[in-house]
């Protein structure tokens, strides 16, 4: 059985409201897994071994890759609270080349959501070229997983072009996945079917998905039209509900030549103190005046707003919730996702070549040059 599903995420790392991309006719095949060669990195990456040919599939198209054009990549993953910035600048300004960062956040990405998503300071950003990182309009209806797999690979391509390493910096699991493995097309879009469920209001569209895809009506919010709308046609085209492709996408991470996956490994009962001491710096930091000034102006759109702390601290502005309330709850949330967070690294973890880094009392110089020593070639 084919399928291909995309699933969009939000900052949680959670598999958010259920997506199938409308796609061309018909279904591709899925990715094949290969086992890929460990590589290191710089001037004696990608050898003669980077010629294993991989089916990947970008933009609903099936590429053979046999060629060296993506010299070499690094996908830095961690969870929320992990110090993946302070590790990828150092990483970047000492690895053999340079490297520019690349972020794979779902969140980051929006412009002005500078403190509650943690964005690079400007002065990390001055070291070292960073790339959709505050890109996208916070009031913008959408920006899809496919949206930013799109920008990343140009981005790659254009470091790459400079003579220098693409360091990915995650952030959203998603994200990472997708940058792995690709996007999935689901079944292309049915007009007819389409012009049918255009006729229904929402109320009566939830119903319908409750009826045939309960997992994807609790998921989808009941005034997302344009997603219960993709779901029912999903539902209609294959006769199976669309949470059932999800789940049938595979427990398995696959690989992408070149890529050295490295995840930093937390242990829980230290992540979440290292959590709720971030949370209450960001507090510190002016947290509740950059939701103030982004709600004010009408720029907390309907996917910005569930950053982790915006819509806590909104609730709080207009009334709803008390200051020390929506802090604890924020507190909370964030550890639920890095606990999520650090579920998926595992599956990471399983990649051909992946590292892992123990990063408990140990600064980000030391453990940029273990890293450096362990990407470079094998003999």
């Amino acid at each position: 059985m084919e399928r291909h599903v995309e699933v969009d995420s939000d900052q949680h790392g959670e598999i958010g409201d259920l997506d199938v991309i409308d796609g061309a006719a018909g279904v591709v095949g899925r990715l094949a897994h290969g086992e890929v060669p460990v590589r290191g990195l710089g001037a004696n990456f990608g050898g003669a071994d980077d010629s294993r040919a991989v089916l990947r599939y970008r933009r609903g198209v099936t590429t053979d890759s046999t060629d060296n054009s993506e010299a070499s990549i690094v996908l830095l993953l961690g969870p929320t609270g992990g110090g993946k910035t302070d590790i990828s600048v150092s990483l970047a300004k000492a690895i053999p080349g340079g490297g520019e960062c690349v972020i794979a956040d779902s969140m980051q990405v929006y412009a002005d959501l500078v403190i509650g998503t943690a964005q690079p300071t400007p002065q990390e950003q001055a070291g070292v070229p960073h790339h959709l990182c505050g890109v996208v309009d916070p009031a913008a209806e959408t920006f899809t997983l496919r949206d930013w797999l799109d920008r990343a690979e140009t981005e790659v391509r254009n470091i790459h072009a400079r003579g220098r390493i693409p360091i990915l910096v995650g952030g959203t699991n998603l994200y990472a996945r997708a940058f792995l493995e690709g996007v999935f097309e689901g079944p292309g879009r049915d007009d007819a079917i389409r012009a049918e469920f255009e006729k229904i209001d929402e109320a009566s569209l939830h119903r319908r998905l409750i009826e045939v895809d309960p997992a994807a009506a609790e998921r989808i919010h009941p005034n997302d039209r344009r997603r219960m709308i993709r779901a029912l046609e999903v539902h209609a085209i294959t006769g199976r509900p669309l949470s059932e492709h999800q789940a049938e996408w595979g427990a398995s991470i696959g690989s992408r030549p070149s890529v050295r996956v490295v995840v930093l490994d937390w242990p829980s009962e230290l992540l979440n103190r290292r959590i709720n001491a971030r949370v209450r710096a960001m507090m510190d930091a002016g947290f509740l005046e950059e939701v103030r000034r982004l709600d004010e102006a009408g720029r907390l759109g309907p996917q910005a707003i569930e950053a982790v702390g915006y819509r806590e601290l909104r609730e709080h502005l207009r009334g709803r919730l008390g200051l020390e309330q929506a802090v604890e709850r924020i507190k909370i949330r964030t550890r639920r996702y890095g606990k999520q967070q650090r579920t998926w690294l595992r599956r990471f973890l399983a990649v051909p070549g992946a590292i892992r880094v123990d990063p408990v009392d140990r600064a980000p110089g030391e453990i940029v040059s273990e890293l450096i020593s362990r990407l470079q070639p094998t003999t």
